[in-house]
């Protein structure tokens, strides 16, 4: 495992809260063409894997913790109390930690104003790990009532302004805020109709982690024959080809339709 510094401010790694690791990698394993390896973290964590490289992680730990099955992206921080604190000081709330994961780090898992739950990271992330559009496997979208007001909070929490040197830009863009890196864009904050009490998880303010896959028919099919269901209501924009599941234990995420050469 090759680890490196990153950059505070960006997503930095993706992991699911699974209740039963071999169920989710047999369900993701054939959907999104991934492999898997122990992680750091014990028998009850893995990572998975295309062409060799880090994709996301999977933690049996729902259950333990008596949280939902769920996809959470993770962002890097320079120090992860400070983050948290910021967190509570702008009226979002603190679900887990901070944790330490020696040696690598320490991590929270928080939640922003209107509700939507993503994590902390401060430490080494895996070399080589990419989010984006593009060529990179994954990228991910906040729906929030207010993109603008959201901005302002993770733009604090997360120090956006003063990342540094031009690397990290917040733009906006098709009615969006752009987070972007490098010039690349890693996350999108849209404006929508989401309520924190709705029903159905889709249709709450949330982070929607979005896979993009060769040939997404193809994809769908195999995971509705291994269990997920279809989410609706989930997709904004209609600027590409997705299509939103919940995975057999709830967890929800998207699959995008890959650029041609990805």
């Amino acid at each position: 495992m090759v680890l490196a510094e990153d950059t505070p401010g960006g997503p930095c790694w993706l992991s699911l809260m699974a209740r039963d690791l071999k169920t989710a990698e047999r369900f993701y394993g054939p959907v999104m063409g991934w492999t898997f390896r122990q992680g750091g973290f014990g028998r009850a964590f893995s990572v998975a894997e295309v062409d060799g490289v880090a994709v996301a992680g999977i933690g049996a730990m729902a259950g333990e913790l008596g949280l939902p099955v769920a996809w959470t992206v993770y962002f890097s921080v320079a120090d992860a109390d400070v983050a948290v604190a910021r967190v509570r000081e702008r009226g979002g709330t603190v679900g887990v930690g901070p944790v330490a994961f020696p040696p690598r780090g320490r991590a929270a898992l928080v939640a922003d104003l209107e509700g939507a739950s993503f994590g902390v990271w401060q430490g080494q992330v895996l070399s080589g790990w990419r989010l984006g559009e593009g060529m990179a496997p994954a990228w991910v979208e906040l729906h929030t009532r207010n993109a603008f007001d959201a901005a302002l909070f993770y733009g604090e929490v997360l120090d956006w302004v003063n990342a540094g040197a031009g690397d990290r830009e917040v733009w906006y863009e098709d009615d969006q805020v752009v987070l972007r890196q490098g010039g690349q864009p890693v996350a999108r904050l849209n404006s929508g109709p989401v309520e924190e009490a709705a029903r159905r998880p889709q249709l709450r303010p949330r982070w929607l982690v979005h896979f993009k896959v060769p040939d997404l028919e193809a994809a769908k099919a195999t995971a509705l024959e291994h269990g997920a269901s279809i989410a609706s209501g989930a997709e904004w924009g209609g600027h590409r080809q997705q299509i939103t599941l919940c995975d057999p234990e709830g967890g929800l995420f998207t699959l995008d339709q890959a650029p041609d050469g990805a």
